[in-house]
């Protein structure tokens, strides 16, 4: 199959990737498709939601071949582009925090604690 862009290409190199380790870990594989396709199976989360959190946790992870697999399934859901950018927008909220919390925290505290070794 051609790929028609480079996001269908990732999907089409993701697929044959998965495809050659179903064939070597036959085993593990079934288990782990098992295990995700529990995972985001409808529940007291809607499959719309979950994709949306599997959007924001593989942008925070920087795992580039969910965030295309993800996107996909944001759309196959019906998110729209506003939906699926809040998710965005609240990922970045989250990363930002997270190096802020470090910041205003841990690194002030080492500052503070390196500078008197010093002395």
């Amino acid at each position: 199959m051609e790929a028609r862009n480079l996001t269908e290409e990732a999907l089409i190199d993701y697929k044959e990737g998965i495809g050659m380790f179903t064939k070597k870990m036959p085993k593990l594989a079934e288990l782990y498709n098992a295990f995700t396709e529990e995972c985001f199976k409808e529940g007291a989360l809607s499959k719309k939601h979950k994709q949306l959190i599997a959007l924001a946790v593989s942008l925070y992870a920087q795992d580039e071949y969910c965030m295309i697999y993800h996107t996909k399934g944001c759309l196959d859901q019906g998110c729209t582009e506003e939906e699926i950018l809040e998710a965005i927008g609240v990922t970045a909220a989250f990363g930002g925090g997270a190096a802020m919390s470090q910041a205003v925290t841990l690194v002030q505290d080492s500052i503070q604690d390196l500078n008197q070794l010093k002395q």
